[in-house]
């Protein structure tokens, strides 16, 4: 008898802490951004792990950061409601303040009547664009008056949107240290 509640102490003893550690590791590592199901013309962040599934037991308060703006964000079963209202379409750079390893992310935010649509942008793409056109107007001299045209309507794009120099740098860095 004194066995089986030594064992029974142990094992309750071992699911305690275990909950216990389940519960003070709640942190995200990894995150989408989806078009709020209210279509409040806002974005719910929802946690997820590497390969992109939904995280269910993050509840709290989380520390984000929203193009520059530091946002606490309130996580219920996982999901949170950015409070800002998209008006246009936007490039949005949301990242993680975390302890350890900060994940960000870089959206492109179509909207289109009262729809949102967020299209991740890799930041390979980001950087593959600009350096490859400049690429070509090195290789092909004589169209340099060219690449120089699309460049600046793709850096007048990126500008017009939201997506300013420190923030494009700043994307591309973070997606470099994520490699790491």
């Amino acid at each position: 008898m004194i066995r089986i509640t030594r064992k029974l102490l142990l094992f309750s003893m071992f699911l305690c802490f275990n909950f216990a550690y389940a519960f003070a590791n709640q942190t995200i590592n990894s995150f989408v951004v989806k078009e709020n199901l209210l279509k409040g013309q806002k974005l719910a962040i929802i946690a997820t792990d590497s390969l992109d599934n939904p995280i269910e037991n993050i509840n709290g308060v989380y520390n984000f950061s929203v193009n520059g703006f530091k946002q606490e964000l309130n996580f219920n079963v996982g999901v949170a409601v950015c409070e800002l209202q998209i008006e246009k379409s936007a490039f949005i750079f949301i990242k993680h303040l975390n302890d350890g390893k900060s994940p960000s992310n870089l959206y492109f935010v179509y909207k289109k009547d009262t729809n949102l649509n967020p299209i991740k942008i890799s930041w390979y793409i980001l950087l593959a664009i600009p350096l490859g056109l400049v690429l070509i107007g090195y290789m092909f001299r004589k169209m340099i008056g060219i690449v120089i045209f699309i460049l600046s309507i793709i850096f007048y794009f990126y500008y017009s949107k939201g997506l300013s120099i420190p923030t494009f740098f700043e994307s591309i860095i973070d997606g470099i240290k994520n490699l790491i």
